[in-house]
C-alpha cells in the first residue's frame, strides 16, 4: 500500500471509530508505529482535523465537525446505497467503487445495518478484462477524447473504428459503450467484448446534442416486432422477470400465450432459441418465417 492510499484509510478508518490507538492502526495497515506518527503529521500539516488523546485509551480521532452529518440519511437510506454499490462492484472490479463504499459506511455504525438484500452476479474470469476497457472507456468519457478500436460484429467482420464515446452500459451480463461512430456516421453501441486494440486517440470532441442520442435510442426501440408465442408454464417466470405478468395470459390446459416485443433479428431468435420446445412462436407469420431460417441454419452445422 502506498502512502497516498495509507493516509486515505488513515482517514476513513478515523471517520468510522471515535478514537483509534497507534497499535490498532499499526495492525490494520501493517506498518510501524512510527510510520502512523509520520502519517498523523502529514494529515495535520494538510489541515485534516486530526487530534490525540494521550493515556491508556488514548489515542487518534478526527473533529466531528469534519464528518458528514449522519442525520442527513437514515439507516435505511445508507443501506440501499451500499446494496446498489455492492452490487456494481461485482460487475464492475473497481477500485473507485470500493473506496466509495468504505466512505459509505464510515458514516454509521454497520453493526445498525441488517442487510436485508443480497446481489449476486456471474463470477466469471473475463470480466477483469473487460473491467480494464471499462476503465480506458470511462476515462475518454470524462476528458471528451475520441476512442479507436478494431471492432468484429456478429457476423465476424473486423473494421477500424472511431467514435465519440458518451456511456457505459451495463445490461443483463454483458459491458456495451454507446457512442457516436465518425465511420457511420451516427450513434452507436458497442459490446465491449466484441473489441480489440481499444485505446483513447490524441483527438478530443465537442459532446453532442443528448436529445440527437436519444432520439436514436427511441428510433431502435420502434423497430421491435410484437411476436405472439404460446409456452410451457415452467418458463412462464423468465417471461413475467422480462415483460410483466400483464404479458401472459390463459390459452389452453398446456399453454399461455405470451406478447412480448422482439427485435427481428440473431438476438430476438436467439433469445426465442434458449426455450428449446417449450416456446413456439405463432405470430406475426413473418417473424415464424424468418426464425424457421434461423434454426434450419442452426441445424446445418450438426447434420
Amino acid at each position: 500500500m502506498g502512502k497516498i492510499d495509507r493516509l486515505i484509510s488513515i482517514v476513513m478508518i478515523l471517520l468510522q471509530k471515535d478514537v483509534v490507538s497507534t497499535t490498532q492502526l499499526s495492525k490494520i495497515l501493517n506498518v510501524s508505529k512510527r510510520t502512523i506518527l509520520r502519517d498523523m503529521e502529514t494529515l495535520s500539516l494538510s489541515k485534516v482535523p486530526i487530534y490525540s488523546i494521550n493515556g491508556v485509551n488514548g489515542g487518534y480521532g478526527i473533529m466531528d465537525e469534519y464528518k458528514i452529518d449522519k442525520h442527513l440519511l437514515t439507516n435505511t437510506d445508507i443501506e440501499n446505497i451500499l446494496t446498489a454499490l455492492n452490487g456494481l462492484e461485482q460487475i464492475l472490479f473497481s477500485k473507485e467503487v470500493e473506496a466509495t463504499i468504505y466512505k459509505i459506511q464510515a458514516m454509521v455504525n454497520s453493526s445498525f445495518l441488517k442487510n436485508t438484500i443480497h446481489l449476486s452476479f456471474y463470477d466469471w474470469s473475463g470480466r477483469q478484462e473487460i473491467l480494464n476497457v471499462c476503465r480506458i472507456c470511462q476515462e475518454a468519457i470524462l476528458k471528451n477524447r475520441l476512442v479507436s478500436f478494431d471492432y468484429s460484429d456478429r457476423n465476424g467482420i473486423l473494421t477500424n473504428r472511431i467514435v465519440e464515446p458518451y456511456q457505459l452500459h451495463f445490461s443483463e451480463m454483458s459491458w456495451y459503450l454507446k457512442a457516436f461512430c465518425l465511420k457511420r456516421n451516427e450513434y452507436r453501441t458497442f459490446k465491449l467484448s466484441r473489441t480489440e486494440n481499444l485505446s483513447i486517440n490524441k483527438g478530443s470532441f465537442v459532446p453532442r446534442d443528448y436529445l440527437d442520442y436519444q432520439k436514436s435510442e427511441e428510433a431502435y426501440n420502434s423497430q421491435l416486432v410484437q411476436v405472439k408465442a404460446l409456452i410451457s408454464p415452467s418458463i412462464k417466470d423468465h417471461f413475467i422477470e422480462r415483460y410483466g405478468k400483464m404479458s401472459i395470459e390463459t390459452y389452453n390446459s398446456d399453454f399461455l400465450l405470451a406478447t412480448i416485443y422482439l427485435p427481428q433479428d440473431s438476438i430476438g431468435y436467439q433469445f426465442l432459441a434458449s426455450f428449446g420446445s417449450k416456446l413456439e412462436i405463432i405470430e406475426p407469420k413473418s417473424y415464424v418465417e424468418n426464425y424457421r431460417r434461423f434454426l434450419c441454419e442452426l441445424l446445418e452445422k450438426y447434420q
